[in-house]
């Protein structure tokens, strides 16, 4: 966990990677979970029979929207701003889903502060996030994620 105590140290880690997260292992329970929060129940994530017969990755993979719910989870357990009252999500830039995540894989968070901009009563961060995949070479999720602190 990266504590950022100071406005000034926030701006001096512009374009520096801030924090590497630690593995999270992706369950099948938590596909299904998101399958079912979502309504998106596509075979090729639900259905770990068919998906070994029948997709091109021999298990069922994570929904890409799932990998990107996880930014707030691996953005809270990778950075702290001891200054700030509250947090919101601002939105995204950019995203891509490179390479799936099978059932059983475990993933992990590389943050870059790209921008901040002040804002009244606090800032506004813009932040790359990839998401990596343990044992691959391709990143699973690449994102530009936009933020907001309150002081």
């Amino acid at each position: 966990m990266r504590v950022i105590a100071s406005v000034e140290e926030l701006k001096s880690l512009v374009g520096k990677e801030v924090a590497v997260t630690d593995w999270t292992t992706i369950t099948q329970e938590r596909i299904n979970l998101f399958a079912q929060a979502t309504g998106d129940h596509q075979w090729i994530h639900v259905d770990p029979d068919r998906a070994r017969k029948e997709s091109p990755y021999g298990t069922t993979i994570a929904h890409g929207f799932l990998t990107l719910s996880l930014l707030p989870m691996i953005m809270e357990s990778a950075v702290s701003m001891s200054m700030a009252k509250m947090g919101v999500n601002y939105g995204l830039n950019k995203v891509r889903f490179p390479a799936p995540v099978p059932v059983g894989s475990r993933i992990r968070g590389r943050l870059t502060l790209k921008e901040v901009e002040d804002i009244e009563g606090g800032a506004q961060m813009t932040w790359g996030v990839t998401l990596e995949r343990e044992g691959s070479d391709k990143p699973v999720c690449v994102a530009e994620s936009i933020s907001r602190r309150y002081w």
